[in-house]
């Protein structure tokens, strides 16, 4: 089957080739490259224009090489590039014409296109009715004050230097007031309970002198 395929592609350029009698066959070569940047451009489509639209292909590397007739005109088109036209000259010495073909780069500007993530308009107005619409400013801020937002930082967010200094100067002034407390109270000259105690002695003392005399 496959040869078949070839011998009935050969006919059909033998057909082509034996319309134009009058030109000759011409060894058509080359390689295209891009004009801005000097690198090849793989897998350009030529197509023959003189010869029933004819259409050959450059390889990976831009190279192409297939046969041709004098006076051809030679069409290269690519995907993202600007249509380029070569006619093989006329009279050639030599039965073979290479060429480098050069290629201008197309900018294609292709128009918005905006994708909605509801498959129809049903979906569309069920999440659009129970859609729940964000706090403005003074909401957002009234949430960040309130006691619950503030109590969940203090247990979360680490304490600052300022915090930490004033922390130390509480705990130092407790410190050596308990110290000041305690040195009173391991004074009896100090200390009203001693005093207390000392007159309520003196006054019993006194009450067993009457009783005796």
């Amino acid at each position: 089957m496959r040869y078949c395929l070839i011998l009935i592609g050969l006919l059909f350029s033998f057909s082509g080739l034996a319309q134009t009698p009058d030109k000759k066959l011409v060894q058509f070569s080359g390689v295209i490259i891009n004009l801005d940047s000097n690198t090849v451009v793989p897998y350009v489509t030529i197509t023959n224009k003189s010869v029933r639209d004819q259409v050959f292909a450059a390889n990976y590397k831009g190279y192409f090489s297939f046969v041709a007739h004098e006076g051809d005109t030679l069409q290269f088109s690519a995907v993202g590039y600007k249509r380029e036209g070569i006619v093989i000259p006329r009279n050639l010495a030599d039965k073979r014409y290479t060429v480098m073909v050069k290629m201008k780069q197309e900018i294609i500007n292709l128009p918005t296109v905006r994708v909605f993530p509801w498959a129809s308009l049903d979906d569309f107005k069920h999440e659009f009715l129970t859609m729940k619409f964000a706090d403005d400013d003074l909401a957002i801020a009234s949430k960040n004050v309130s006691r619950e937002s503030l109590a969940a930082m203090a247990a979360n967010l680490p304490r600052d230097g300022q915090e930490m200094q004033n922390l130390n100067f509480q705990n130092n002034h407790t410190r050596l007031t308990n110290k000041n407390m305690n040195q009173r109270m391991s004074n009896p000259l100090l200390s009203p309970f001693a005093w207390g105690a000392l007159i309520q002695q003196i006054m019993q003392g006194d009450k067993s002198r009457d009783k005796g005399n």
